[in-house]
């Protein structure tokens, strides 16, 4: 089946909380842009996200944390496409040490995980 992925580095932007912290909302938004790449390779169209069936955090993320979004269409029917991510935090920043260090993870952290369902219309199917 079709995979997508991004990466991005949070910033005080995404900061939505009090010591940096990111709403968990934004991780929802970088599964949205990894559902619109899969439609578009898999049906050459945008489709629309039609919900999630799943969402479940599991770990905190701050300004500065690299995220890398992944997703993966799991199931096929007519216009219908069940999908499934994770978003990992790769990178985190270490401001204990100076203002511009940072650390990259040995082993990712699975910051959240999501099920979802996306459709193209059958008029709007490329491919």
């Amino acid at each position: 089946m079709e995979k997508a992925m991004i990466r991005l580095r949070m910033s005080t932007q995404d900061a939505h909380y009090g010591g940096n912290l990111v709403d968990g909302a934004r991780m929802l938004a970088l599964f949205g842009d990894v559902a619109t790449e899969l439609l578009i390779r898999h049906d050459g169209d945008e489709g629309l996200f039609v919900a999630y069936d799943k969402v479940e955090f599991t770990a905190p993320v701050y300004a500065g944390d690299y995220i890398e979004a992944v997703g993966e269409i799991v199931k096929v029917g007519n216009t219908s496409r069940k999908m499934v991510f994770e978003a990992r935090k790769v990178i985190i920043p270490r401001p204990d040490i100076s203002p511009s260090a940072c650390d990259v993870l040995e082993e990712p952290v699975v910051v959240c995980r999501a099920e979802g369902t996306c459709l193209v219309p059958k008029d709007k199917k490329r491919k």
